[in-house]
């Protein structure tokens, strides 16, 4: 079974109820060439790029984008490509979907601050908005974030809390603040040190499985690997820093938008217990996705589309 947060999320203003989330399927539609052009060779070039007051920003749509309603923001070790699944679902005609590439990932510029050395989680979400303006988005939006998306997704909220129409946390970073400073710069350490010593390509050799199961197929692998061989040294380095410092549950104490966490129930690297408290510090029931990694969007891609109100990559 899978749990149902006691909340709904607004779809073109209209509150739906909670979707009933099908098992996990097959992943074929997903790695299907046809619905995903961008990832031959490897590299998934973003589709579109624009220029903001706080530095230019990639970006892939799916539907109409005057009709968005869902921003999507990867983790730490990903990129706008991880959204395959949510991306190939949306019809041309149907309400928008965006998922960027945070500063410093894909197209997009890094971060350019003074003290962008140790860049806070306010910093990706005043981007954010940026980006959001120039592209003319007024409406009240669903942020949605993965992993290291989920601290900037609920500091945008903390900002501008009335653009935020629900937020939905996927396997949901917490954040190292609350640790103490010792283990947080053992962890910072550690990471950047892996970084330095592997490059992205080697990283993501050495820790692209990790995001999924042991018995995900050799194909989806290779997906998430490929995606991991493109960070960016600085743009890895400052997200590294923001996660150092970053407080997912403070943010959410200070929210009062609908809130959805989900997760699933073999990830490694944010396991279930941290998510369940995540979810019980917003008020809300976790949502198992089933017996998947963290690369939830892509191994669970049915699952996570039904909670998102979107049809299944093969549907028509």
């Amino acid at each position: 079974m899978y749990p149902q947060a006691p909340i709904v999320i607004p779809v073109n203003g209209v509150t739906q109820p909670p979707p009933v989330i099908p098992g996990n399927a097959g992943i074929q539609a997903v790695m299907d060439p046809r619905a995903w052009p961008g990832m031959t060779g490897g590299r998934p070039s973003a589709a579109q790029r624009i220029d903001t007051p706080l530095g230019a920003i990639g970006y892939r749509q799916a539907g109409t984008l005057t009709r968005t309603r869902l921003i999507l923001l990867h983790g730490i070790g990903s990129g706008s490509a991880s959204w395959a699944a949510q991306l190939a679902a949306v019809k041309p005609h149907q309400p928008g979907l965006l998922a960027w590439d945070a500063p410093g990932y894909g197209e997009s510029d890094g971060l350019n601050l003074a003290d962008a050395a140790w860049p806070t989680a306010t910093h990706y979400a005043e981007r954010l908005w940026a980006w959001l303006d120039a592209l003319g988005l007024t409406q009240p939006l669903t942020l949605v974030g993965h992993s290291l998306g989920a601290l900037m997704a609920a500091r945008a909220a903390v900002l501008q809390p009335q653009r935020v129409a629900a937020l939905v946390l996927m396997a949901p970073a917490q954040g190292h603040a609350r640790l103490d400073a010792a283990q947080r710069e053992r962890l910072l350490h550690d990471r950047l040190a892996a970084l330095a010593n592997l490059g992205p390509a080697g990283m993501a050799q050495q820790r692209g499985a990790a995001m999924l199961t042991p018995d995900a197929p050799t194909e989806l692998v290779a997906m998430v690997q490929a995606v991991m061989a493109q960070i960016q040294p600085l743009g890895y380095t400052q997200a590294a820093r923001m996660l150092s410092g970053g407080d997912l549950l403070a943010d959410l104490a200070q929210l009062r938008c609908p809130v959805r966490v989900a997760s699933g129930s073999a990830d490694r690297i944010t396991p279930p217990a941290g998510c369940q408290q995540v979810a019980a510090a917003a008020g809300v029931a976790w949502t198992d996705l089933g017996p998947v990694g963290h690369a939830c969007p892509l191994q669970a891609g049915p699952a996570v589309n039904a909670l998102l109100g979107l049809p299944d990559v093969g549907a028509t």
